[in-house]
Order: structure tokens, then C-alpha cells, then sequence
């Protein structure tokens, strides 16, 4: 499995192709470099590079390519089995659509939810310059004649999924890629953007407020929402601790859809979420009440990645409850 992240190895943070490369778990600072490794096993991994792996996935024999930006308090292992779960079920639903990529940015999860989510907050904030870096590169990686020659370039369809507090860091990275790098905003880079459980407030989306840039850098954005997501409340708790009172876009789905942009869409999983991940109901976005088989959340983010369109039957459709059938 490819994968890109920002924590820091054991080993010297100059990038050298072909060596191990080893996270360092003690340390869950920011790095302002950004690696870019393949997965060969548990806790085996290999520094790749930029450019050798922008080459893979666009040879990779897959017609799309989602990004997976992870919440807090992962380590990079839980990261792992969680992109490999959506990749298997990606792979029974329609082998050879969906190659997942995971970005791996630094979270704690030694010192108790609390802890925890401020640190984790904190990393989020600050891995967005990062994150801005593996865009720019992206964007000449993929501008240059010589890795995409117009005889043969890059038709690789991108897709990105944010979970959780990995929502924050997709929003502030696209902040910080507009205000240093770019000069007249964001391209649409994104062909859908999946917010799922998202841990920033329900007004972020709005015109104005900092996750606007979603939107524009996105053809559909669909946000995935519980009221019950237990650890959304936690989150929550921990604002009105620190003097931040505002309801999560997890929670409640956006604030207002007449002050969003008319691509995004608004998905109620209430019915489901606490069936798929029982007691919590956050994670709910993979398998469904049994391991290894999707769940109608799944089901509805795969359609979109397939069909491009969110609700493909009506157009002028925004809004939408999901439920599973099963009593």
C-alpha cells in the first residue's frame, strides 16, 4: 500500500529513495517534511519518493485514486487497517475501480480522549503546510511534459475522504495551499469529497468561513452526519472546556444548505451509525453490522465514487436519510 505522511521517521528526515523508513511513535510533532513510502508489511516500510509514487499511481491499474485522510488519535497501524478494510470492500464491490491512499499526519493516543483531541487539534493545524506541499507537487508533477507528456497523460479520477478530525486538516491544508502557493484560489482537483463524521463546525462550508475552499476545489462535496456519534461529544465537550461552543458538522450536517455552495450534499446516518460501531457510532462508514460486508453508508460513498453523481436518479437532489432495511 502507497501512503504519504508527515510524521517523522527514526531515521534522518532527508528523503533517501529505497530506504526503510520507521515512524517514530514517540514522537507526534508536525514534520515540515512530507514522505512519500510504500507499505510492505506490519511495521515494515519503504521511502519511495514523490515522483516514483505519483508514477505508480497513475500506472497502478485502477481507474480512480481516493485519498484517505484519517481523525485523531490513530496510530499509523490503525490507519492501515482501516484503509485496508475500504480498499477489500472497494475490491468486492468492483475490482479495479478505487486504489486508496492513506495520508498519515501525527496523532496521540496515550493520554485520554481530552488530551488527546487538543494535541491532535494542534497537529492538525499544523501539518496543513505540509499537506499544501504534497499538492503543489502534485500539481507540477502532473503540468510537467516530461512525467505527462499529452500523448500520454494522467487520467487518473481523484477522490478524497476526510474522517473525523481529519476534516480540519483537509480544510486548513487547503487554506494554507491557497494563501502561499496559489493566485486566483483552489483548482478542482477533487471529483468527489467525502466529509464524513467531520469534527469542525457546521458553518465551515459557508461562503466566508474557512471551509469554503472545499467546495470549490471539489465537484460534489457530500458530508456524512449522526446526531448520537458519541465521539463527536467528546469532541464537543472538549471545545465547551476550552470556550468553543458550536455545534460539529457531524453532528448536524451543514447549518444552513441555502448558505452552501449547490454542490454539497447533506447525508443523515442516525439510522445507522451506532449499528456499524457500536458504542460509539463514528466509524461507520466501512463495513456495516458485520465485518467485511458494507454497510449502506459504503454502498453510498462507492456509488458516488463509480457514477460521479451523488444522487444519480435526481439532479436537484441535496438531502438524504440512509437506512439499511434490517430491524
Amino acid at each position: 500500500m502507497l501512503f504519504i505522511t508527515n510524521r517523522f521517521p527514526t531515521q534522518s528526515i532527508r528523503t533517501r529513495v529505497g530506504r526503510r523508513f520507521t515512524f517514530d511513535l514517540k514522537n507526534n510533532a508536525p514534520s515540515n517534511s512530507v514522505f512519500f513510502c510504500q507499505r510492505q508489511g506490519l511495521e515494515e516500510h519503504e521511502e519511495v519518493g514523490s515522483t516514483e509514487l505519483l508514477k505508480r499511481l497513475k500506472d497502478a491499474d485502477y481507474r480512480q485514486i481516493l485519498v484517505y485522510i484519517h481523525g485523531y488519535s490513530n496510530l499509523p497501524e490503525d490507519v492501515f487497517a482501516g484503509a485496508a478494510e475500504f480498499q477489500a470492500l472497494c475490491d468486492a464491490s468492483k475490482p479495479k475501480e478505487i486504489l486508496v491512499l492513506p495520508v498519515i499526519w501525527p496523532c496521540d493516543n496515550d493520554y485520554g480522549i481530552v488530551q488527546d483531541y487538543w494535541d491532535d487539534q494542534k497537529a492538525a493545524d499544523a501539518s496543513a503546510l505540509s499537506l499544501a506541499r504534497v499538492m503543489e507537487k502534485f500539481l507540477a508533477w502532473r503540468n510537467d511534459p516530461k512525467q505527462n507528456p499529452q500523448d500520454d497523460p494522467c487520467l487518473k479520477r481523484i477522490n478524497v475522504l476526510a474522517h473525523s478530525m481529519g476534516n480540519r486538516v483537509l480544510r486548513e491544508s487547503l487554506a494554507a495551499w491557497n494563501r502561499y502557493d496559489l493566485a486566483g484560489g483552489v483548482p478542482l482537483l477533487f471529483r468527489n469529497t467525502f466529509l464524513v463524521a467531520a469534527d469542525i463546525v457546521n458553518e465551515s462550508l459557508e461562503s466566508g468561513n474557512p471551509g469554503e475552499l472545499i467546495g470549490h476545489a471539489s465537484r460534489n462535496v457530500t458530508v456524512y452526519f449522526a446526531s448520537d456519534d458519541l465521539a463527536l461529544r467528546a469532541s464537543k465537550a472538549a471545545n465547551l472546556k476550552n470556550r468553543v461552543a458550536s455545534r460539529r458538522l457531524g453532528h448536524t450536517g451543514p447549518e444552513d444548505m441555502d448558505a452552501v455552495g449547490k454542490n454539497v450534499f447533506s447525508v443523515d446516518c442516525d439510522d445507522v451509525n451506532t449499528a456499524y460501531d457500536s458504542p460509539k457510532g463514528h466509524t461507520y462508514f466501512r463495513s456495516g453490522r458485520a465485518a467485511g460486508k458494507p454497510g449502506v453508508v459504503f454502498d453510498h460513498i462507492f456509488e458516488s465514487l463509480v457514477t460521479g453523481r451523488v444522487f444519480p436518479e435526481d439532479e436537484f437532489r441535496r438531502r438524504t436519510v440512509l437506512k439499511d432495511g434490517v430491524a
